[in-house]
């Protein structure tokens, strides 16, 4: 009965081992969002390069690139200077203008950006789904009636007129 019990409890011991497994281990590693490099980061991938290659910031590959090296010190000292993020996309914005972000602001105008797709996609699929249904819903027209059987004789008359 106590070799039982003993693997009752080892066996409890690693429920509790994989039980921390799952939920703590996955966590690890995901630091202070307000750590520096990761905060970094985070805004550095929200910016575009203004070099005009249409590529992130940070993601910028260009050999001698006249912009992004910059734009990064420029990112570091706005990040300095103020405590928000908002603060921090303020200022690009100010100076390069809303397109420096990667994707548009949900602010004013912009909220047509994000809300037009949507809304042309559902007027699209229920235009569709209506011309669908009044397709399946109309009365077909009465065909003709089919004409009705030759006789011998108009037979005989086609043969002969359609000879060569």
């Amino acid at each position: 009965m106590t070799g039982f019990r003993n693997a009752v409890k080892f066996l409890r011991l690693w429920a509790v081992v994989l039980a921390f497994a799952v939920l703590v281990l996955p966590t690890l590693g995901s630091g202070d969002p307000s750590n520096s490099n990761e905060r970094f980061n985070k805004l550095g991938h929200q910016i575009m390069c203004s070099c005009g290659c249409g590529q992130i910031l940070l993601e910028c590959n260009h050999v001698g690139c006249p912009a992004s090296d910059g734009m990064r010190q420029e990112l570091r000292a706005a990040m300095e200077a103020n405590s928000s993020d908002k603060a921090v996309y303020d200022v690009f914005i100010q100076k390069y203008g809303p397109v420096i972000m990667a994707a548009p602001v949900f602010h004013g105008f912009n909220i047509l950006a994000w809300v037009l797709p949507f809304a042309v996609l559902l007027v699209g699929s229920l235009a569709a789904a209506s011309l669908i249904y009044m397709w399946k819903r109309r009365n077909l027209r009465q065909l003709p009636a089919p004409p009705p059987p030759l006789s011998g004789a108009m037979r005989d008359r086609i043969r002969r007129e359609t000879e060569v």
